[in-house]
């Protein structure tokens, strides 16, 4: 009953203020879960969304330089961080709503033999992949744990940086990698690498996904709209069947 209401709720909002499409720059592990969410938040509203999926950090970087977007779904906190200092953000309208987690990915089925995180650093592990730590979230909370387990330096000349989370994953499944690090939302959906190791939630780095409306939107209330829809139970309850994690503010 409470869905049905909020799908009401939400169709009586679309009619009075008239139909929207909506240009959404999210994040690329995000592209599955919000391929399925689109088409029920258009039958629920009657606006359409474009997407437009990459790193994060490429995104911001678009929006800060002008680029239209009505709706920023970022992988991490910093880099809406940074359109927020710059004035991009409507106030109001900043969500927190998913978590992840990292994994080491390898090709299955005979990928390399990788066991726990150290083996990275073995002889027999020459190419890792990872998401490049300057632009990609991904690649940034890698180069956090990899630090913190004082492994970095080992994997300096093994690491090839990429341009978002779903290059990593398709190298790996190519077999032109030995191991990827990415998120575990990005490992369930391929049938072609397998988890090696999983980085524990309370020991890897805090991995989150923040919503927020770009201030220069021409559809704000579309925009303010989408935003919540997504923090719904219908639309988590789709996020956690790909593998997020819900948080306090969803």
């Amino acid at each position: 009953m409470k869905h049905l209401l909020f799908v009401l709720l939400f169709m009586f909002g679309a009619i009075a203020a008239g139909a929207a499409e909506l240009t959404v720059f999210a994040a690329a592990s995000l592209s599955d879960a919000l391929g399925e969410i689109a088409p029920a938040y258009s039958r629920a509203t009657g606006h359409t969304l474009r997407f437009n999926f990459g790193a994060s950090g490429l995104l911001a970087r678009q929006i800060q330089e002008g680029a239209p977007a009505d709706v920023f779904f970022s992988a991490d906190e910093l880099r809406m961080d940074r359109l927020d200092q710059a004035g991009l953000l409507l106030p109001g309208t900043r969500r927190t709503l998913l978590g992840n987690t990292l994994v080491v990915v390898v090709a299955t089925p005979e990928g390399a033999r990788v066991g726990s995180l150290p083996d990275l650093a073995g002889a027999s592990v020459r190419r890792v992949v990872i998401g490049d730590p300057a632009t990609v979230p991904a690649g940034t909370y890698a180069r956090q744990y990899l630090q913190k387990m004082g492994l970095w330096p080992l994997l300096l000349g093994k690491l090839v940086p990429l341009d978002n989370v779903r290059a990593v994953l398709a190298v790996v499944e190519s077999g032109n990698a030995d191991a990827g690090i990415v998120y575990r939302t990005d490992a369930l959906i391929s049938k072609k690498v397998r988890i090696a190791v999983e980085v524990p939630l309370a020991e890897g780095p805090r991995i989150t996904y923040p919503a927020a409306v770009i201030t220069t939107t021409k559809q704000p209330a579309a925009a303010r709209a989408l935003v919540d829809f997504l923090a719904s139970p219908a639309a988590q309850a789709v996020f956690v069947r790909y593998g997020f994690l819900p948080t306090r503010d969803s």
